[in-house]
């Protein structure tokens, strides 16, 4: 890679364009998934969040953390409306397991290697199951230890 191309800013569909050519788009953007995949080209963002509010607003950065609020205050909800409704009672085990065996470890996971070449999807996966089997045993053994106890209010 030239020192000129990687100092000039272009966006991404001129440098197709110019690279690969105005005939099939969609066999030029796979040769460009090519080239990325094997390190010949480095894509970055022309504009990237400076500030956690525009971290926050950005989808592409963020959606993440969106999907784990989302899901922590549905479970929340479900654990309140189960009362009500009994036929969520599916529901509820469900995102349960979700926020008890996944997001816990996932979201440590994204806080130790937020870039998303650091590690594989499926070391991932395995790293978010591990950690989350490793943090809720001791987030338990400290409440034990709390004047709250175990129950379902401080959890």
């Amino acid at each position: 890679m030239s020192r000129r191309a990687v100092e000039k800013k272009i966006f991404l569909e001129d440098y197709v364009k110019r690279t690969y050519g105005d005939k099939d788009l969609y066999k030029n953007l796979v040769k460009l998934y090519k080239d990325y995949r094997d390190g010949k080209i480095i894509l970055l963002d022309p504009d990237p969040p400076q500030s956690m509010f525009r971290y926050v607003l950005r989808p592409d950065y963020s959606l993440w953390l969106w999907t784990v609020i989302i899901l922590t205050l549905l479970g929340v909800s479900l654990v309140y409306l189960t009362s009500l409704a009994g036929f969520l009672m599916p529901l509820r085990y469900v995102i349960g397991s979700l926020l008890i065996l996944f997001i816990p470890g996932y979201v440590l996971v994204e806080a130790l290697y937020p870039g998303e070449k650091d590690l594989s999807p499926l070391e991932r996966l395995a790293l978010s199951i591990g950690l989350s089997l490793a943090i809720v045993p001791l987030i338990g053994l400290i409440l034990n230890y709390t004047p709250w106890g175990i129950r379902l209010d401080p959890i």
